[in-house]
C-alpha cells in the first residue's frame, strides 16, 4: 500500500490522536467514533498493508508483535480481566473505512452478541 490513509497521516504527526500506547512498530489510540465505552484502535506504523488479506509470511513478525500488543493495551486501558473484543474488518463487505491494517479493541462494558445479520 503506498496511498495516503488518515492513519498514515496520524502515524506521521501531521494529524493528532488521543494517544494510548506506541512502540516501533505499533500506534494505539482512542476512536474518535466509539462503539463501546471503551474503544481504540491499533495500527502498524508501516502503511504497506491495507487489509488482512494482504498478509504474507513476511508480515508475521508484525502480526505476532501486534497481537502481543493488544494484550498489553487491554491490560493498560483495565479490560484485561473484564473482557473486550478485537476485531477487524477487512474489505467492503466487511465495511472497512481506512485502508490501513487496524485493529479495533472494544471494552469497558458488557458487549452485545455478534450478529451478521445486524448491519448496524
Amino acid at each position: 500500500m503506498t496511498k495516503e490513509t488518515i492513519f498514515s497521516k496520524i502515524v506521521a504527526g501531521e494529524i493528532p490522536c488521543n494517544k494510548i500506547y506506541e512502540d516501533d512498530l505499533v500506534l494505539a489510540f482512542y476512536d474518535i467514533n466509539p462503539d463501546a465505552k471503551i474503544h481504540a484502535l491499533v495500527i502498524p506504523k508501516s502503511n504497506h498493508l491495507e487489509r488482512l488479506s494482504d498478509l504474507e509470511n513476511s508480515d508475521a513478525e508484525l502480526i505476532g508483535h501486534m497481537m502481543i500488543s493488544i494484550a498489553k493495551i487491554a491490560k493498560k486501558l483495565g479490560i484485561d480481566k473484564t473482557g473486550y473484543r478485537v476485531i477487524t474488518n477487512s474489505g467492503d463487505d466487511a465495511h472497512q473505512e481506512v485502508e490501513h491494517l487496524h485493529f479495533h479493541i472494544l471494552g469497558g462494558e458488557t458487549l452485545g452478541k455478534l450478529n451478521a445479520n445486524n448491519k448496524g
